[in-house]
This record gives C-alpha cells, structure tokens and sequence, in this order.
C-alpha cells in the first residue's frame, strides 16, 4: 500500500501563507518553495504523485509542475540517499579535475552517477554550476560545499558523512523556519 500524499495541518498553513504572498491568480510563483517543501515533507524526493498534489495545491497543470521539477537539478525525481553528493561538472570544476572526483566516487561507493548505494546512504549527483568556480572542483552535500577537492579530501569528505549520516539525513531541510 502506498504512502497517502497529503500534507498536515501545520504544513498546509504554511503553504497557503506562502501561496498568499503573490497576488490572486499567480498562486505559480510559489511553486518552488512548495516544491521545496513537498520534497522534504515526503521523504526526500519528488514522485508524480507528490507532483500531481503540488498542482491540485496551486490550482495549476501537473505537466507545469512536471517542468519545473525536471528542469532544476535540486529536485530528486526519485529516492535517494541520506547523503547527496552533488558533484559540480561545469566548465572550472570539469577542467580541474571533477570528472575525475565522480570517477573516485563511483569506485569507492560502487554505483553510478544518478544512483544511490544500497544502503541508502549516498547518491552520486552530477550538476550544473554550483557558484564555486574559484574553489573548483567542488562538490555539495545538503548545505555543505566542499572545494579545492583532490581524492584524499574525497575520501575524508565520505567517512565523516558516512559517520554522521547515520546519526541524520542531509536530505531534511528546515523550510519551515526559512521561508
């Protein structure tokens, strides 16, 4: 039996506190930070159920929601793990090495970029520009970046999430107390 999708009282409140920041009819424009939400309240990722919902939510065509999602790579569109591990791959990470990173990262973990171990502690993510072209090659996890990377620090970086992972999960964001 699937999980109902549904948001509680306390959420809902939130989301239409939300909703009524823009004027009426352009309940859209909170699309995001519901997304945002929704992606934390169920579990870490978007299904199209969630998605569906969303849309019911703001009065708006699943398939605009379904874009969105799948446009920001922010969105999980599937389960993942605890730990996301968010490799940059654009231009000054790739050129300094990060391709590299993603490599060490599925030897070491034994999956694929867009995969999650079986455990489910890591996914491998690879992204567009994160913003730390100075500190490239970088990778993200939760609200942690981690730049200048070389294998050592890889290697360092997955133990000590691997450590604290097991105490919490990087895919809980507090937006309740952020928007």
């Amino acid at each position: 039996m699937s999980k109902e999708i549904k948001f509680n009282e306390e959420t809902l409140t939130l989301i239409n506190k939300i909703i009524n920041r823009y004027p009426v009819g352009k309940q859209k424009s909170a699309l995001l930070p519901v997304l945002h939400i929704a992606q934390a309240e169920f579990d870490g990722w978007l299904s199209p159920e969630t998605m569906e919902y969303v849309a019911s939510l703001l009065n708006i065509k699943p398939i605009e929601v379904f874009e969105v999602a799948t446009f920001y790579s922010m969105y999980n569109l599937k389960p993942v793990g605890k730990c996301i591990l968010e490799v940059c791959r654009t231009s000054s990470c790739w050129s300094r090495g990060s391709e590299d990173i993603v490599q060490h990262l599925e030897k070491k973990l034994g999956i694929k970029a867009g995969e999650t171990t079986k455990d489910g502690m890591f996914t491998i993510k690879t992204v567009e520009c994160l913003g730390s072209c100075g500190g490239a090659p970088m990778l993200q996890c939760g609200a942690a970046f981690h730049e200048n990377l070389t294998i050592e620090k890889v290697n360092s970086i997955v133990e000590n999430y691997r450590y604290e992972g097991k105490r919490k999960s990087y895919t809980d964001l507090d937006y309740k107390n952020t928007l």
